[in-house]
């Protein structure tokens, strides 16, 4: 499956639902399903600002043709979290558990 993306940046792309962790920072990528004009996207955005070092934050808009599946799964949700292509959370950043699955993540580096 291919989903497209946007990055801060906001660049659209495709990428595979399968990887490991960001090729080119060696940080895991956090993706966050998301639309235009979410409220809740948006503070998740800012409350993520602090951590973005530690991740790559991929944007998946639900409201793009390609991302259908997503926007059935997720239509109610938003925004909803995967790290590392496993559902994390949703409609709001956990703090505690994103930095459990973070220090996972690294430790299995190590």
């Amino acid at each position: 499956m291919t989903v497209y993306v946007k990055t801060f940046l906001h660049v659209s792309r495709p990428i595979s639902r399968k990887f490991v962790y960001h090729a080119y920072s060696g940080r895991p990528v956090l993706e966050m399903f998301t639309k235009e004009n979410c409220s809740l996207c948006e503070e998740a955005k800012e409350t993520l600002k602090p951590y973005q070092h530690l991740f790559t934050l991929k944007e998946v808009d639900i409201t793009l043709a390609e991302n259908k599946t997503w926007f059935d799964k997720y239509k109610y949700d938003i925004p909803v979290f995967h790290l590392e292509g496993h559902y994390l959370m949703r409609h709001r950043v956990h703090h505690g558990l994103l930095h459990k699955k973070l220090d996972e993540f690294y430790n299995r580096l190590k």
